[in-house]
């Protein structure tokens, strides 16, 4: 990364912003001896609990040991039992496939660890009933690309009825007619966007 760049995502009423990464070319040594020549101390959670980067308690770019090291701290525990409960209610892992669920499992409560075996069982058949999606179907910048064919509807129909009576949702565009109504409804919108821009 450059030590300062523009950045358009954080232009405003006509103010340029930029981003600054003024020490982005320090080595982690020198990052620690400057603090330490200031008369600084580190974080606990480097000089404590041993992490190799401090984040959010547990951070989605957070590597295993990472967020093992952070389930140690009694005051991240209660955050990390909510934050498995999301993983129970939603049959989604953390992080892709792997389960924060996973990480200290002596933390959680027995009913918890029973929902999360429940939830990756749905979270395999979920997978598994859209792995039948064909690629060139699936959601990409700029999507939609293509407007699929009568069976294809019916197919995405399928997928989308079967997934939401796994997950007890209310969802729509069960038919294959309604899914090509909608694809044709997005298409039109795409088109309308482009033509502005």
């Amino acid at each position: 990364m450059p030590i300062a760049a523009d950045d358009p995502r954080l232009i405003r009423k006509g103010y340029q912003g930029a981003v600054w990464n003024p020490i982005i070319d320090w080595r982690i040594e020198q990052v620690f001896a400057t603090i330490k020549e200031a008369g600084l101390e580190l974080h606990e959670a480097y000089t404590r609990y041993g992490v190799s980067r401090v984040s959010c308690c547990f951070c989605i770019m957070s590597s295993t040991q990472d967020l093992a090291a952070s389930a140690t701290c009694g005051d991240n525990q209660a955050v990390y039992v909510a934050m498995v409960e999301l993983e129970a209610d939603s049959a989604f892992a953390f992080q892709g496939g792997r389960w924060l669920a996973d990480v200290a499992p002596h933390l959680l409560p027995a009913s918890l660890v029973d929902r999360i075996a429940k939830a990756k069982e749905l979270a395999a058949a979920r997978n598994a009933i859209e792995a039948e999606i064909p690629e060139h179907l699936l959601y990409t910048k700029g999507w939609p690309t293509i407007m699929p064919i009568p069976e294809e509807a019916e197919l995405i129909a399928s997928v989308r009825k079967r997934i939401s009576a796994m997950f007890g949702l209310n969802a729509g565009y069960l038919s294959g007619e309604s899914v090509l109504s909608r694809y044709a409804e997005l298409a039109d919108m795409k088109n309308s966007k482009e033509k502005v821009q």
